[in-house]
């Protein structure tokens, strides 16, 4: 731990692995090679493939297979460049021709999913006991699994032209906007104002000071309020979008499609989301506790991450990076292992930077690459359980990589369990050398990250949900409706421990999983509540559990392409 003010750190990654520029000629030579390929395919397997024999259906799913993975290998680079600097028109507009490139592939090979679900269930029950599919029958199965909800393959085929300038663009000026947004930020006693990135402003309100929490609350909201024409008419449109789209598929209700993806159903979610309601009042309960120990009449968001005691912790990178790695070896040498490659080969972008987008995030690429990590470090305790939580998605998807690509993609309820895992083996880790009073601070703010990713992402998700049924029922909304329905969902979750201003009404808006991952939020309630289970069982067997915990080195990976960091 450093007892003076540290620099950010220089660290940037290196994507060479995929292309080395915007210009790598290898780029276009794809694509164009691609293009025989796909023209190839559908002249082989078009109108054809209720007709296959189990061989025949595993030769073209796994070209199929091999199309997708080298497509996806230049819209990836573009969306990493973008991620690193979505203040860059140059990078903006190659991404958007990688992705219309990509959409071109996505409208030739539609056929070929349509006609899968359209095989009679009798014979695809007789197929896919044939050795020869024993590969793909996840895909066969959560492929067949969206048929109700398909239409015909023109209206498919528009659909996804239509996003390019429909909800992927939304999204992207989503990112700018929020990127390229600069924060006022007034230090109590200063004479002059600072400009911070959004990640720089929300660090602060972990301060202990609390001077500085108002401050930094002021600036955000005060930035947020800049956007908040902007921001709003983006949710609008996105919400109006997925409301047209969830009605001409038939959904039920707007997460239905993401209940289809991470593969589960409406009963298990409800169950989850009702029972973590059922126990808001422990987080009323710790936060009246809270309020006692910082001696405040009353708390408000501008607390709710405030430290118990004065003493600001900082850790460099590279001290991180030592407790990461010793935590993890402690548990296996395996995960050691896959996480040193990170540090070692370039693998982490940490560096703060105008322009970068906001949070964190670990990209699993392709299996035969290999995935990377962004986050914005920041020298603070909380970031370093951000780069574990980071490298718990990236050791998972290094181990993964033995899988092909079609069975490298998984669910993310599963996938955050990976995550969440390697947090606890570093608070654990941070926490045995630590003194008494700062065990009590340090356990403190894991009950409060704790209570961030199960009720305040249930919360959230509760939010969401009420938001676009609003939207389909109501017409469009304004910014202070939208607000509205935040305070609510939030300050259900705090009761009355904890009173959640005016100000914080706006918050609601620089939430990139609204945007660009419907419902994306209650999977990080399941990756906790899975862990903690799980976790509890590694102490209890102790050593021996770190093989059974390794599984998917032998079996079907259970992680996402890109996965975030909870906001």
């Amino acid at each position: 731990m450093s007892a003076t003010k540290l620099s950010p750190p220089s660290v940037r990654w290196d994507l060479s692995v995929l292309f080395d520029s915007i210009t790598d000629p290898r780029i276009e030579k794809s694509w164009s090679e691609l293009a025989k390929r796909m023209d190839a395919f559908s002249k082989a397997y078009r109108g054809r493939v209720a007709e296959l024999s189990a061989i025949e259906l595993a030769t073209a799913i796994a070209e199929l297979e091999s199309i997708a993975q080298t497509a996806s290998k230049p819209v990836q680079f573009a969306q990493l460049l973008f991620a690193c600097d979505a203040l860059s028109a140059e990078i903006g507009a190659f991404m958007q021709g990688q992705i219309m490139k990509a959409s071109e592939l996505r409208v030739k090979l539609m056929f070929f999913e349509l006609e899968l679900q359209k095989v009679s269930a009798e014979t695809i029950n007789h197929l896919v006991n044939d050795p020869a599919l024993a590969s793909y029958r996840h895909f066969i199965a959560t492929t067949r699994a969206s048929s109700p909800f398909m239409l015909s393959e023109m209206e498919e085929v528009i659909f996804e032209e239509t996003s390019n300038t429909g909800g992927r663009a939304w999204e992207r000026f989503f990112d700018e906007v929020t990127a390229k947004h600069e924060y006022i930020y007034v230090a109590p006693g200063a004479d002059e104002a600072n400009i911070l990135s959004q990640e720089e402003v929300l660090t602060l309100l972990r301060d202990p000071n609390r001077e500085v929490r108002v401050a930094a609350a002021d600036s955000f909201t005060a930035g947020l309020a800049q956007m908040e024409h902007t921001l709003t008419y983006i949710y609008n449109t996105l919400l109006l979008e997925k409301s047209i789209s969830d009605r001409l598929r038939g959904h039920a209700s707007p997460e239905e499609g993401r209940h289809i993806s991470n593969e589960l159903t409406k009963d298990i979610v409800d169950i989850v989301v009702d029972e973590s309601v059922k126990q808001y009042p422990l987080v009323a309960r710790y936060y009246r506790v809270k309020r006692k120990l910082l001696g405040l009449e009353t708390l408000t968001h501008v607390d709710r991450y405030a430290p118990l005691f004065g003493a600001e912790n900082e850790y460099s990178f590279d001290e991180a990076k030592t407790i990461v790695l010793s935590a993890f070896g402690e548990f296996s040498s395996t995960l050691e292992e896959k996480a040193r490659e990170f540090f070692d080969k370039k693998w982490i972008d940490a560096e703060p930077r105008t322009g970068k987008t906001g949070g964190a995030f670990c990209s699993y690429l392709t299996p035969d690459t290999h995935p990377v990590v962004l986050m914005s470090y920041m020298n603070k305790d909380s970031h370093v359980g951000t780069l574990a939580h980071e490298l718990g998605h990236g050791v998972h998807a290094s181990l993964s990589r033995k899988q092909t690509y079609l069975n490298y993609q998984g669910t993310l309820p599963l996938a955050e369990l990976a995550s969440i895992f390697a947090e606890m083996l570093v608070f654990e880790k941070m926490i045995a050398g630590a003194s008494p009073k700062d065990k009590l601070a340090m356990y403190a703010d894991k009950i409060e990250g704790i209570f961030a990713s199960v009720f305040r992402q249930i919360s959230m998700f509760r939010f969401e949900r009420r938001a676009h049924e609003a939207r389909a029922s109501e017409g469009e909304l304004t910014a202070d409706q939208f607000g509205d329905i935040w305070h609510d969902e939030l300050q259900a979750m705090f009761g009355d421990s904890v009173e959640l201003g005016e100000d914080h009404r706006r918050w609601w808006g620089y939430v990139s999983h609204f945007v660009s991952v419907p419902f994306y939020v209650y999977a990080y309630a399941f990756g906790e509540l899975l862990t903690l289970a799980l976790y509890e069982k590694a102490k209890q067997e102790g050593p021996s559990f770190a093989t059974k915990y390794r599984w998917n080195d032998l079996s079907p990976s259970l992680s996402g392409s890109q996965l975030s960091y909870k906001p």
